[in-house]
């Protein structure tokens, strides 16, 4: 039986010569190289995205370029959680069919920017040494409003979370993945004469980096935050669902740079009286090792469905409030209460 939790630590090649994951498991930083030329799978298979989200005091914007293959969904969400006591979002998506490696996306996170423009929206990841720049501009975006976007995050020398996952059923498909948590973010974007500034000593963003093939039919879980705690930048990344995790779980803890590896995290999410997820209602999380335990109270769910038949994706994005513990490889506790933070649960054929 493989390794729980293998930490792959060696530079090398994602791929063997046949497409197959080399190395299945989970890395501190993006040491399997990927390249898209070494894919053994048709162009309108391969899945390339990076989706940033940035989240302020009672705010958060949300940014997607993505190249899946036979589509393109580009996005942008903003989310007001106190407008007129009532929470509030909005996101305008802009689909592009047949991208079929169109956007160039780059190959690692270390450089290379990211860039998608057309008559109503203009929107760039930069990379430079030591952070990212996110600027967009996003005609039409509600109500024939513009939506601008000015956002730097500061990207220290830190762990992340990497993980390399195969499917049992197809042994060209893998989901290769970075989380990049703790980014301290400034700047504001700014809609309908209301600006939403960031404040580098509280807020962060979090990237996330994703290329691979998949197989048609996935449903995912995914819950990520950011606070500051005792001073010190605190973060989490908890998840799981599609293809073969029995190398590595996504679970990690980071605190003041350092990441500290969870086994299994599960989202208990409630039912309703005819046994559907109860989006809404407080959930709980728990871990197997005892290291995450939480709970967790919706502010809103942003939801969205796309039935387009052959292509077919049911989200729901949960933000809200978490309270609970982590636990540190050294035995340190650290608590946290009402960070503001989101899960979800995803149901993706495509």
């Amino acid at each position: 039986m493989a390794e729980r939790n293998h930490e792959v630590t060696q530079v090398q090649p994602l791929l063997t010569s046949e497409g197959a994951l080399r190395e299945p498991g989970w890395s501190r930083k993006l040491y399997q190289v990927y390249d898209r030329k070494a894919i053994k799978a048709p162009a309108f298979r391969i899945k390339e995205w990076d989706y940033y989200l940035v989240v302020g005091k009672d705010f958060a914007a949300a940014f997607t370029i993505s190249d899946d293959g036979y589509i393109g969904l580009q996005s942008v969400s903003l989310l007001d959680f106190t407008q007129d006591g009532k929470p509030w979002e909005q996101t305008s998506t802009v689909l592009v069919p047949f991208t079929m490696g169109r956007l160039h996306m780059p190959h690692t996170t270390e450089r290379g920017n990211v860039s998608f423009r057309n008559k109503k929206l203009d929107m760039n990841f930069y990379k430079y040494e030591g952070g990212r720049h996110i600027l967009v501009e996003y005609k039409e975006f509600l109500d024939g409003k513009t939506f601008t976007a000015d956002i730097k995050l500061d990207e220290p020398e830190m762990d992340t979370m990497v993980i390399a996952t195969p499917w049992d059923e197809k042994k060209t498909a893998f989901y290769y993945n970075r989380k990049i948590n703790c980014m301290r973010a400034s700047g504001y974007v700014e809609f309908n004469g209301k600006r939403y500034e960031f404040n580098p000593a509280t807020d962060y963003g979090t990237l996330d980096w994703g290329r691979g093939v998949w197989t048609y039919d996935n449903t995912w879980y995914w819950g990520s935050g950011n606070a500051t705690i005792k001073g010190k930048p605190f973060g989490f990344n908890i998840g799981y669902g599609f293809g073969n995790t029995a190398a590595a779980s996504e679970n990690i803890v980071f605190y003041d740079g350092v990441g500290h590896k969870l086994d299994d995290v599960s989202f208990n999410i409630p039912k309703d009286a005819n046994g559907n997820p109860d989006y809404m209602k407080p959930w709980t999380f728990t871990s197997s090792d005892g290291r995450f335990e939480a709970d967790f109270v919706p502010i809103l769910d942003r939801a969205a469905k796309i039935d387009l038949k052959v292509i077919i994706s049911d989200q729901h994005q949960v933000f809200g409030r978490m309270t609970g513990k982590a636990i540190l490889d050294n035995g340190e506790v650290l608590e946290f209460k009402d960070l503001l933070c989101f899960a979800e649960d995803v149901h993706n054929k495509y």
